[in-house]
């Protein structure tokens, strides 16, 4: 598309917020879903306990080094460690997926959610606290 604006017609404008590009069709400017990547959520499992058992292989394969877990024993028979603190600074990530990959019991994932807003920078390091309530609100969503 050139700078001289001969082509206008295949600009698309989004009035957000009362617009949404996850409202339209993908031809015409819309959000494709499946390949979206947004903002993370910790998964619960049957029980509704937090589904992650402190392996740290989502930490290591972060290539922006923006999880920090601190593991401790797991006061349940069916696992040896759990979580008791996971933080994901999301300002730092880059919303590559390679987390969600290498994650061995699928206890991390990238929702199709992307409205975040903080006042500081404080307020986007997501805790465990954060991150289960985010599949709390996202529980009915099927994400990638």
């Amino acid at each position: 598309m050139g700078r001289d604006g001969k082509n206008k017609r295949n600009i698309h404008v989004v009035q957000y917020p009362e617009e949404k590009r996850d409202d339209r069709d993908v031809l015409d400017g819309g959000q494709y879903r499946e390949t979206f990547r947004g903002v993370h959520r910790l998964n619960r499992d049957e029980d509704g306990r937090v589904r992650c058992v402190a392996c740290f292989m989502c930490a290591t394969a972060c290539p922006a080094n923006c999880i920090h877990i601190v593991g401790e024993e797991s006061p349940w028979d069916d696992r040896e460690k759990y979580p008791k603190q996971f933080d994901i600074d999301e300002l730092r990530c880059i919303f590559c997926g390679m987390c969600e990959e290498a994650c061995p019991v699928d206890a991390i994932e990238l929702t199709p959610r992307y409205e975040v807003v903080g006042l500081s920078r404080n307020e986007m390091v997501f805790d465990k606290s954060k991150l289960l309530e985010v599949y709390d609100q996202t529980a009915e969503e099927k994400p990638m």
